[in-house]
């Protein structure tokens, strides 16, 4: 099975809109479990996985900018809200009997323990699926920020950013008919036209760190498993 994999192991970006499915907030159930087993079946191919999760579900600084809350709170706040993401998915998945391991970057020791770049390669190397909960630990950085530098610390083959559309589009393809579908691009086009499929520290971080990024559509069943053996789907960033 491991020999059908182009990518061996891989950092999977969720956004925590993924969690609340038609909910106005929180966590949709059917929809956690339907992740969980979509992300085991991957596993039992032999792919090791690491997973960072937004939490724009719960929290996230620029939908309650009205609250006039300080930056740093707001993303204090969010992080967290990260942490409660993390630890549904590791209960959910723990469900399903496999080895999984929440850790976090912003310290709550009671829930799961902190990150480790050493404890987090091991336990991949010994199977585990490991879930990057409080972001970067630090504010003013986004979810995708902590995946590109997460998926260069764990020497990982490729980051999979899971969105809700095909490709990366030059403008918003629900609004514009014309829009301009990219199947292969690299990020130094990403930050040249600063398109908005991730923040720009991002980009440089995976630019810089010659990490390449596919970006493909979550809802579609099975697309993980496409994406890591190699199959075409979504927009690869190189």
């Amino acid at each position: 099975m491991a020999g059908k994999l182009k990518y061996k192991r891989i950092l999977l970006k969720l956004s925590g809109e993924v969690f609340k499915g038609k909910l106005s907030s929180g966590i949709d159930g059917e929809i956690l479990m339907n992740l969980a087993k979509e992300i085991v079946s991957v596993k039992k191919l032999r792919c090791q996985i690491g997973i960072v999760i937004g939490g724009g579900n719960i929290w996230r600084f620029r939908d309650f900018k009205n609250l006039k809350l300080d930056r740093a709170v707001s993303d204090s706040m969010g992080m967290l809200a990260t942490c409660i993401n993390a630890l549904a998915l590791e209960a959910a998945i723990k469900n399903l009997g496999t080895d999984v391991f929440a850790v976090s970057s912003f310290h709550c020791e009671s829930a799961m323990e902190n990150y480790s770049i050493k404890r987090s390669l091991n336990h991949l190397k010994k199977g585990g699926i490991v879930i990057f909960a409080g972001g970067t630990g630090s504010p003013f950085f986004t979810t995708d920020s902590a995946a590109a530098l997460r998926a260069l610390e764990m020497n990982c083959d490729i980051l999979l950013k899971a969105t809700k559309v095909d490709y990366v589009y030059d403008k918003d393809p629900m609004k514009f008919k014309n829009a301009k579908k990219y199947t292969k691009m690299n990020f130094k086009e990403v930050i040249e036209k600063k398109l908005g499929v991730m923040d720009l520290t991002c980009a440089s971080l995976c630019d810089e760190g010659e990490m390449p990024m596919l970006v493909f559509n979550l809802n579609k069943k099975g697309s993980i498993e496409k994406a890591v053996k190699g199959e075409t789907i979504g927009t690869l960033i190189s």
